[in-house]
């Protein structure tokens, strides 16, 4: 199938009307029609070309939808992981596809999407619809919180509908959602995030929106003389040792190598420069603590956060985030997203003090729809779905 085409200076935004077709596309008319759609509703950094270099065994893809004119209607970037053994792949579209949710054919969408990916040798599909399913504001979330207490006993400050829509369209469909509708899920990306909204506000609304405690402890990084600076690469093995310091201590593990974060550095800002930046905090010469910032379009994301464990009372941390929060704030950003957080609201809970912690910043608890899996018809594509359930429940 030939190489859709995109003119994103000139494309018609309406909602399709009649079939739309398939096919693989460039990568510089996917990254087009990416820079086309800003906002907080944008893409996902798990959506841009340049994330598939960074998924060691598995091989890619990147597809697009459009009428028969040509110009792109949406896109996506589909990894492949080949079950051992077969030539059959479980097919993975991360926090995507980059398409119209809203429009109610989503048929014309789905179908031509299943049907390329299973003869591709795909035999099922997991992918995460972007509409977001309900909110609660920091407000919310703390009168909320107590003992056994979690995010499902609190009613929500919004239920967006566009989001309850499209999670019944995908269950008449056969759609199923990972870990079925228990709240935490089994999904690789989170279901529960935490964002901070950016438009229509100015600096100082950012700063009496933090709570009592992160003012505090804003006033006394600065007042113990944190220095805030944005690294460069040289600078990874700083944040990669304080992060190995930071699972030890908070009981986690990514797994991931220095060389990874170093080729993650490399890829992003290759494909857009400043698309990842590295902040560091230093208290008398000694760096306390390493952030990671990542940028697409109208979207500013706080990826991975690292610290030591002394001199943790001069917040170099808080001192960190508030200058990301502006520097997002600066770029142009509508949503700050610090990602995922717990749905516990139980303060005996350990997982409890990460929601905590980003609750001081004045945001909102974001439900998104999670993930959601196909299973291909046919005998052994339902026999290799099991087998791989069962092989990611072992891990």
């Amino acid at each position: 199938m030939s190489a859709l085409l995109v003119t994103p200076a000139h494309a018609d935004r309406r909602t399709p009307t009649g079939p739309l077709r398939l096919g693989p596309v460039t990568p510089e008319a996917y990254r087009a029609f990416l820079a086309s759609r800003s906002g907080a509703a944008g893409p996902s950094f798990l959506q841009v070309p340049a994330w598939a270099r960074l998924k060691d065994g598995w091989c890619h893809q990147l597809l697009g939808w459009g009428p028969e004119s040509g110009d792109l209607r949406g896109v996506a970037l589909v990894l492949l992981r080949a079950f051992p053994g077969t030539r059959k792949y479980f097919a993975y579209l991360p926090e995507g596809p980059v398409a119209d949710w809203a429009d109610p054919a989503l048929d014309d969408w789905l179908d031509p999407l299943l049907r390329h990916l299973r003869a591709s040798g795909a035999f099922a599909v997991r992918l995460g619809p972007a509409p977001a399913y309900r909110r609660w504001s920091a407000a919310t979330v703390k009168a909320g919180t107590g003992p056994g207490r979690r995010l499902s006993d609190v009613l929500a400050d919004e239920v967006d509908p566009l989001g309850a829509l499209v999670a019944d369209r995908l269950r008449a469909r056969g759609w199923r959602r990972c870990g079925g509708e228990s709240e935490d899920g089994a999904d690789a990306q989170p279901r529960h995030v935490f964002q901070v909204p950016l438009a229509g506000r100015t600096p100082d609304d950012l700063w009496t929106g933090l709570n009592q405690e992160w003012r505090r402890n804003v006033r006394k990084a600065r007042k113990h003389g944190v220095e805030v600076t944005v690294g460069s690469a040289a600078d990874l093995p700083d944040f990669h040792r304080l992060l190995r310091i930071t699972e030890d201590r908070d009981g986690f593990r990514l797994g991931r190598s220095l060389a990874y974060y170093e080729r993650q550095y490399a890829v992003l800002n290759a494909e857009s420069p400043g698309r990842m930046r590295l902040y560091l905090a230093r208290h008398e010469g000694e760096i306390l603590a390493a952030h990671t910032m990542i940028t697409v379009g109208g979207r500013v994301w706080y990826q991975t956060g690292a610290s030591a464990d002394h001199r943790r009372e001069v917040r170099p941390s808080n001192a960190l985030q508030w200058r990301m929060l502006l520097d997002a704030h600066a770029l142009g950003a509508d949503v700050y997203d610090l990602r995922g957080v717990p749905s516990t609201l139980d303060p005996g809970d350990r997982a409890h003090g990460l929601l905590r912690w980003k609750l001081g910043t004045g945001g909102e608890v974001v439900e998104t729809l999670g993930e959601w899996e196909m299973p291909m018809p046919g005998t052994a594509n339902q026999a290799l779905y099991r087998a791989f359930q069962a092989y990611l429940a072992r891990r």
